[in-house]
């Protein structure tokens, strides 16, 4: 069969081998644009004019934050007896908010700690960056990647079941080169390349598969060894490939290319994600904890919101504009005063189950036996992945994330209680970490559409509800506007929630500024 250069591009795109080219196509055609350092609005709005926010995750902290230094008085609404909604970290004594699931009380060493909620940032989210570096809140090295961590899979051949990831990346791209460099070196080809080119492109693969002279893999020193390299004349030596059946069979192709949201460098916040919802939430004035929003209305020229104080009464509190960062199960149960369209749209919108758990173990057998610092085993068992630490190298005891699930999966372990939970964690973490038996002290999960204030993790819409009902989102209800990750493309990430405050604070104002012009001017605002 004839081979042009275009169709050698379009085969090495399709077989993920030779140089990773698979993953870069695939990142040239999703990528987005960076986001944009934003540009406050320099102008302060005249004094008294009052905006009512509900929900002090961090798109209601943050529109506070930026309201206030523009001259707003803001109120600020949150159900929860703290600040930050799923922006959360799960300490010492952290109780749990689940709710028809068996109470959990955190009892995690005191210097140790997890992420049940948003626990990255991608080096592209400028709008979390920003924050941090405003905030003055510390970021460190996150490693969402790690050539040492482990794929398993429990019904491949056993020579698959469970290999480090730079087994399998030498592996396929050894025996994808392999196949590559014999189709360019045949000669059947109708526009062939010339004898130079197809010299360079063999050598060129030969050297990126780790094949012999002959074109051949068989194993190379990039997926480790048997026996290290030692002193003086050692040259260690280099483990056997799994077969090529057995590694096709085992399906861990999916986790040769790194998605544009997870590529590196990814970051963390330095001591836990609450300490930047902290950060946020001490330059916020006017919070109120308990106040579970009843109803939202809209009369002439303002708004008003009743809410309902842990003892069960009633209060209210009137402004001039309302943001309402309120996951959508939650709005769905406020008595709302707008459009059919607009409720119609906030009752559409499915959010995904999402849940965790933080195991503690007595010794980092994962660093110490295993040489994995951060990274993510993947598996095809329910827990479908282990996630290990960036922080706290070469402590004695630490916090693994036993599983972080999503869909349906996460559906099946949140109607487990807590125990169950954590014996499916061991059980099945067991068969990637025999170590887990002997070293596991305690555990905490959540699932966070059994939390009370959640429902949910993140909003899921389909392409048809992203050309409709997003649409109905993103416009403001008389003086109801909408914020929040499920008003922008990045649902589920806190950059998405950030973003989505600075683009309502501005609408805001443009308007606010447009209504004390006009009331200036004589005219009715």
């Amino acid at each position: 069969m004839s081979i042009t250069r275009r169709t050698f591009l379009e085969r090495v795109g399709r077989t993920g081998g030779a140089a990773g080219v698979m993953g870069a196509m695939r990142s040239l055609g999703l990528s987005a644009e960076p986001l944009t350092t934003w540009s406050a609005p320099a102008e302060r709005v005249p004094a008294g004019t009052r905006v009512i926010i509900l929900g002090a995750g961090l798109a209601g902290l943050a529109s506070a934050y930026e309201l206030q230094k523009l001259g707003y008085h803001c109120e600020v609404l949150e159900a929860r007896s703290r600040t930050g909604g799923r922006c959360t970290t799960v300490r010492r004594g952290f109780v749990s908010e689940e709710v028809g699931v068996p109470p959990q009380k955190a009892a995690f060493d005191p210097d140790l700690y997890y992420n049940p909620g948003p626990m990255r940032i991608p080096h592209h989210h400028t709008p979390t960056l920003d924050y941090c570096r405003q905030l003055g809140v510390a970021i460190e090295p996150f490693h969402a990647t790690n050539d040492a961590a482990y794929v398993h899979n429990s019904a491949a051949p056993v020579s698959a079941q469970r290999l480090r990831m730079r087994e399998l990346r030498a592996d396929w791209r050894g025996y994808t080169s392999e196949l590559l460099a014999k189709a360019v070196a045949s000669d059947a080809i109708d526009r062939p390349f010339g004898k130079d080119d197809r010299e360079r492109v063999i050598e060129w693969i030969r050297q990126e598969g780790g094949l012999s002279p002959d074109l051949n893999y068989a194993g190379s020193g990039r997926r480790g060894y048997v026996k290290p390299p030692g002193v003086g004349a050692d040259p260690g030596v280099v483990g056997p490939p799994v077969p090529f059946e057995d590694l096709t069979q085992a399906g861990f192709g999916r986790y040769l290319s790194s998605e544009y949201a997870t590529q590196s460098p990814m970051f963390q916040v330095v001591g836990g994600t609450d300490n930047l919802e902290k950060a946020l939430a001490s330059k916020v004035q006017n919070i109120t904890l308990g106040a579970e929003v009843k109803a939202i209305e809209q009369p002439d020229g303002g708004v008003r919101v009743r809410y309902a104080t842990p003892g069960g009464a009633m209060r209210e509190v009137t402004g001039q504009y309302c943001i309402s960062t309120l996951g959508l199960p939650l709005l769905r149960s406020v008595e709302l005063d707008a459009s059919p369209e607009m409720r119609a749209a906030v009752a559409a919108i499915n959010y995904s189950n999402a849940a965790k758990i933080g195991l503690q173990f007595a010794r980092r057998f994962w660093e110490e036996d295993d040489q994995i610092f951060g990274g993510t085993s993947r598996t095809n068992l329910d827990i479908t992945q282990i996630v290990y630490p960036s922080h706290q190298y070469l402590s004695r005891k630490g916090i693994l994330i036993g599983f972080y699930v999503n869909g349906a999966s996460a559906a099946k372990l949140g109607d487990l209680t807590p125990a169950e939970r954590q014996r499916l964690a061991l059980e099945q973490g067991t068969q990637i970490h025999p170590q887990y038996a002997s070293t596991f002290e305690n555990a905490f999960s959540i699932a966070w559409q059994k939390v009370a204030w959640s429902k949910g993790g993140w909003a899921q819409f389909t392409e048809a509800q992203r050309k409709a009902e997003y649409l109905t989102l993103l416009k403001p209800e008389g003086r109801l506007y909408l914020a929040g990750d499920y008003t922008t493309y990045l649902s589920g990430w806190m950059a998405g929630a950030l973003d989505s405050a600075r683009a309502v604070v501005t609408s805001i104002h443009e308007r606010a500024m447009r209504t004390t012009t006009t009331v200036r001017a004589g005219g009715r605002g």
